[in-house]
């Protein structure tokens, strides 16, 4: 189906980068974790993501649902604490993975982003995220493939 390791396969992904945030004045540091699964025999990649923003106690999880998956996209369902669940589109070419949610009555809108680096098991981030009150955060990063001794 598609040649990318990160979503499609099965395994544990770790990365890091920085998070602006408008109500903070300085760019702060993140580390994330992926554990995506197998695919269900329903067709489904049910993956949770956890990210760590330094300064902030809290652990953020994001379940991502990845399902109706073609060459050339998918639909993914993110679900987490603050939003409840809402559903986007996602896209795939030979060079990234992306997607995009667009909730104009919820006021949050964003894309996110994993482009190729030449290595199969890194790429690079790209998110920005917005509300309807003028939040907005901006992330870049990268994130690399470990075996799952090293999670």
């Amino acid at each position: 189906m598609t040649k990318h390791p990160f979503i499609f396969s099965s395994g544990f992904w770790l990365g890091e980068g920085k998070i602006s945030l408008s109500m903070v004045d300085e760019q702060l540091s993140f580390f994330t974790r992926w554990n995506i699964p197998a695919m269900s025999s329903k067709g489904r990649i049910d993956s949770l993501q956890e990210i760590q923003i330094s300064g902030l106690q809290d652990m953020m999880q994001n379940q991502f649902s990845i399902y109706d998956i073609s060459e050339k996209g998918f639909n993914i369902e993110l679900e987490n604490q603050t939003l409840g669940k809402i559903v986007g589109k996602g896209l795939i070419n030979e060079k990234l993975i992306g997607w995009e949610f667009r909730l104009g009555e919820l006021g949050f809108e964003g894309f996110e982003f994993y482009e190729a680096t030449g290595d199969p098991n890194t790429y690079l981030m790209h998110a920005e995220y917005a509300t309807t009150d003028d939040f907005r955060t901006i992330i870049h990063g990268k994130i690399w493939q470990v075996e799952e001794n090293e999670k």
